[in-house]
């Protein structure tokens, strides 16, 4: 039932009616989605219900005018948009309500997200990119308000490059650049960040974007004016509106309940986007929100009187239907008729889409009673079973939890007792869960024949007579190559374009390729992994370039709640492989120590973290990433790009493999393990420890997450039967993590015959300085003397104290 619009000079009386009761039929579908979907929420069948009512003749109007290949990046009110472009169904609002983990029926998410989170399919079953310009596209919905706009930025962007830039196979992604990137979010969450970096740099960049401003006067409970100043965010934004001198924005503004305008409004902004390449802002006001926020309160706790009043008189489904009865176009019989069949399709919708959702839950149930029943009927604890049976039995609508939960409970009765049904039922456990859980915790790395565990290493070669270089032109010559043989491939970030990045390893590469592909950002990193997000999204192969590793906490919610969920939030329906590059470790002072690895590995799983030791290192890694198809941090070391390093002769060629530990040096005594800048402090020190007799093996972490996939650090330790992990983050951080690694994940507990050791930086941020970096980071001296003193408990008399 999606929403059409045809020219007027093919427009028949019956074909205007016909559209305008179809858009209507699609509002009161919509809407009775809502008011039923909060209805199951509040009946326990759902556990959270968050709404579209209040917004859907605005939606119905926008959906007449997003094209095949145009892109969304929204909140969690576009149901109506959704239905209207038919890609949301009654019994897909409803599987979604439910949490339903087939990708079928609930094509957003496959039950990962909850309601009202929205996103279409850009890859097939293999992981292959579908023809993104034959459909209407969704990127997937986050719940972080106003996490959803450095995204659209870079969507956006997408079609800006695709125009403008010459070489790249755009079959599957764009026809000359005129898709819109289209964005929506509540007149309260303008009041992010995110928002406001977005919008500016949607300005400077000069991108077809549209967003809408759904303003009902609310967020949450409290009014714009603790909100907005001036309690009106176009009115604030005046600054931004174009003219003839500037560049800047279309600014519109519009009724949400007025249905003409609406349609006006919206063919007007999509013509400007889409013809001239320029942002424009739509503000749709005196909007409503008839349920409230959400299921969680009501909104009569926060609204007066009046304004409750004004919120019936006005609500825009009821003042549609007030212009289609004033224009003679239906009357209300009609239009009371598709109300009632409506509700009624509502109805068998949500039974329908229950019915799915339990039905396998039931016959899983039924097979779980009978299996332990048998296993009772032979247990001496058959009374404590009988128990488990009958509270399961009456669960009439059981969720997997309750069937598994009480299997397994049953285990424990029949502990040390022995016979086939207790087998059956281990077996049946066991069975349920390699089944069931895959529904839960699958990609969160791609699963397509492009994941990076797929790629082989190839390892650098060298001439005879290689020269000894600057690091940086590994770099340098390594990015060259790869902007010559990708046209898909642009980087940009802070000092990136014109200068060749702080550190020259960008040096002469936007003369070379163009400011659209090697370009300056502002100092705005949410928004500059925005771009890359949604240009990655798109098709293209962005680097994003955050000037140092501490800056990138300006960026971790989204690299955390957007990048890092993005395969694992739409169940392999969607990614985006892009590339983050930075550079970090052994920085001075508390705001460039270059060191927070602990926390960032711990939020932003779905990222592949890799941490080179140097820059052929690195330029391998770059070589592997543009082979997958999945997401990365890489951090080349800062205090690398000026230390020597041969010169590869298959530059562009060689690839580091991710996940796979590199034995620096081999040794008998002692395993220690590091990364980055620190590995060649562990390196020097391992050659002076073998001054006193100690032999230690040293091993190169390579990469964070993923790690030592070939439990290659375990085999040391069967070796050495001793292990310390040396790093510069503050203690219990990424030391902590390798510890757990490699005890517990690949039992490397076994072969200890010491305790095992990490050595860190201490508990605050570094001084500054040179003397700043040695007293609060671990130094060649550290190392030596922690080392030495794992050895002197072994062996005092070989090793005495040394301090």
């Amino acid at each position: 039932m999606p929403t059409t619009t045809k020219t007027p000079s093919e427009i028949t009386f019956k074909d205007f009616k016909d559209e305008i009761l179809n858009d209507y039929r699609i509002a009161v579908t919509s809407r009775e989605c809502s008011l039923l979907g909060r209805r199951e929420v509040l009946t326990g069948k759902a556990k959270f219900g968050i709404f579209g009512d209040g917004k859907e003749i605005p939606q119905l109007a926008w959906a007449k005018v997003f094209k095949n290949g145009d892109f969304r990046s929204g909140y969690y009110r576009d149901q109506t948009f959704m239905m209207a472009i038919g890609k949301l169904t009654i019994e897909q609002f409803f599987a979604g309500l439910y949490a339903h983990t087939s990708i079928e029926a609930d094509p957003m998410s496959a039950g990962r997200q909850m309601g009202g989170h929205f996103g279409t399919h850009s890859l097939d079953e293999n992981g292959e990119w579908k023809n993104l310009t034959q459909q209407k596209n969704s990127s997937a919905d986050i719940s972080p308000t106003a996490g959803q706009m450095p995204r659209l930025l870079g969507l956006a962007q997408a079609s800006k490059i695709y125009r403008n830039v010459s070489g790249i196979d755009t079959e599957k992604f764009s026809v000359k650049g005129n898709e819109i990137a289209w964005g929506t979010i509540g007149n309260a969450s303008t009041s992010e960040g995110l928002f406001f970096e977005t919008i500016n740099a949607a300005g400077v960049l000069q991108v077809p974007m549209v967003i809408n401003i759904w303003d009902d006067e609310y967020g949450i409970s409290v009014h714009a004016r603790h909100q907005t100043t001036k309690e009106n965010i176009s009115e604030i934004l005046k600054g931004f509106q174009r003219d003839e001198d500037n560049k800047g924005y279309e600014i519109l503004k519009v009724k949400g309940w007025d249905y003409t305008a609406l349609v006006e409004t919206y063919q007007k902004a999509e013509q400007i986007a889409r013809e001239e390449h320029v942002p424009v802002m739509i503000h749709v006001v005196e909007l409503t929100q008839p349920q409230g926020h959400s299921t969680s309160g009501s909104h009569e706790r926060y609204k007066s009187k009046d304004r409750l009043d004004w919120e019936k008189d006005f609500d825009c489904i009821a003042q549609m239907k007030l212009w289609l009865i004033n224009n003679e176009i239906a009357t209300e019989e009609e239009l009371d008729a598709i109300t009632k069949h409506i509700k009624k399709e509502v109805r068998e919708g949500k039974k329908a889409a229950w019915n799915a959702f339990l039905k396998p839950i039931l016959a899983e149930k039924k097979q779980a009673i009978q299996l332990i029943t048998a296993a009772s009927q032979k247990s001496a604890n058959q009374v404590f079973i009988t128990k488990i049976i009958n509270d399961l039995a009456e669960i009439q609508e059981p969720g997997r939890k309750d069937v598994i939960s009480s299997c397994r409970k049953c285990l424990r009765y029949l502990v040390g007792e022995d016979f086939s049904e207790k087998t059956q039922l281990q077996n049946w456990i066991n069975s349920y869960l390699d089944t069931v859980q895959p529904n839960y915790s699958s990609h969160l790395h791609s699963q397509s024949k492009w994941s990076a565990f797929n790629v082989s290493e190839v390892k650098p070669t060298y001439s005879d007579d290689a020269e000894q270089v600057d690091a940086r032109l590994i770099i340098r010559d390594n990015f060259d190559y790869i902007f010559g043989n990708n046209p898909e491939a642009l980087i940009f970030g802070e000092d990136s374009g014109n200068i060749g990045d702080v550190n020259q390893g960008l040096e002469g590469l936007q003369e070379k390729y163009g400011e659209l592909r090697v370009a300056d950002a502002g100092i705005r990193e949410a928004t500059i992994l925005g771009q890359g997000i949604g240009m990655a999204m798109r098709g293209l192969r962005p680097i994003a370039e955050i000037q140092y590793l501490d800056y990138i906490l300006y960026a971790l919610q989204i690299m955390s709640d957007d990048l890092a969920t993005l395969q694992y939030r739409t169940k392999g329906k969607q990614k985006a492989p892009l590339i983050v590059r930075t550079r970090g470790h052994r920085l001075e002072g508390i705001w460039h120590s270059g060191s927070q690895l602990g926390g960032i590995i711990n939020l932003i799983r779905g990222i592949h973290v890799l941490v080179p030791r140097n820059m052929t290192k690195a330029a391998g890694f770059y070589n592997t990433l543009l082979e997958s198809d999945e997401p990365a941090l890489v951090i080349e070391c800062l205090n690398g790009y000026r230390l020597k390093e041969k010169m590869p002769n298959n530059i562009g060629e060689f690839k580091t493999p991710i996940g796979v530990v590199e034995t620096v040096k081999e040794g008998a005594d002692i395993t220690l393990v590091s990364y980055g800048s620190t590995l060649r402090m562990v390196a020097q020190t391992a050659k002076e420890l073998q001054e006193v007799g100690i032999d230690a093996e040293v091993i190169d972490v390579q990469s964070l997450l993923p790690f030592d996939i070939n439990h290659d650090i375990v085999k040391s330790l069967a070796k050495t039967n001793r292990l310390m992990v040396i790093d510069e983050d503050v203690p219990g951080g990424a030391s902590a993590y390798i510890l757990n690694e490699i005890l517990n994940t690949q039992n490397g507990f076994q072969y200890l015959d010491s305790q095992p050791k990490t050595l860190t930086a201490r508990p605050h941020r570094p001084a500054y300085g040179t003397d700043g970096d040695y007293f609060s980071k671990p130094s060649i001296e550290d190392i030596f003397e922690a080392v030495y003193e794992v050895m002197h408990e072994m062996n005092p008399a070989d090793y005495p104290k040394l301090r």
